[in-house]
């Protein structure tokens, strides 16, 4: 498959950015894929682009980084995309590894229990732990571009 590059000009452009990404990698045709690693440096915008993708998909949660918590559970309240195959009370998983010290941590935590469980997955800083992504896990890189804009430059498998 082709990789995809949304472009994100300003924080206005970011629902537009966000309906995008569902529509042609999340509803691409072959795309089974459920993990997401999010890369980026600090302020680039992964968790404002993830809570753009969770609002697209009919999340009714509100929508934080799950900084110290490791991973946040969101539920599909208002189902946007049934072709896609989501529905009312779906889950969607958010998780963010800045924190992690140690990849044991990650085994204590029963990642494969979230990472292989068919639901949508969304992982920042997920360089912290690379080895443990199920091999059909997509990455999505969220650069800041010099006017101040952002790419999400998705690579499909």
């Amino acid at each position: 498959m082709n990789d995809i590059e949304i472009r994100i000009n300003s924080l206005a452009d970011i629902q537009n950015a966000a309906k995008q990404f569902v529509d042609n990698v999340l509803g691409r045709q072959g795309n089974s894929a459920k993990v997401y690693a999010l890369y980026g440096k600090m302020g680039s915008g992964k968790t404002t682009f993830i809570k753009a993708i969770c609002e697209e998909l009919g999340v009714g949660d509100v929508i934080t980084s799950p900084t110290f918590a490791i991973v946040n559970e969101y539920e599909i309240a208002d189902p946007r995309h049934p072709e896609l195959g989501f529905s009312l009370n779906d889950l969607v998983y958010h998780f963010d590894f800045y924190r992690i010290k140690k990849v044991e941590e990650v085994y204590d935590m029963g990642y494969e229990e979230y990472f292989y469980s068919g639901v949508l997955c969304f992982i920042e800083w997920p360089e912290l732990i690379d080895d443990l992504l199920p091999d059909d896990a997509v990455k999505v890189f969220v650069n800041e571009t010099p006017d101040g804009g952002r790419t999400v430059s998705v690579r499909m498998s």
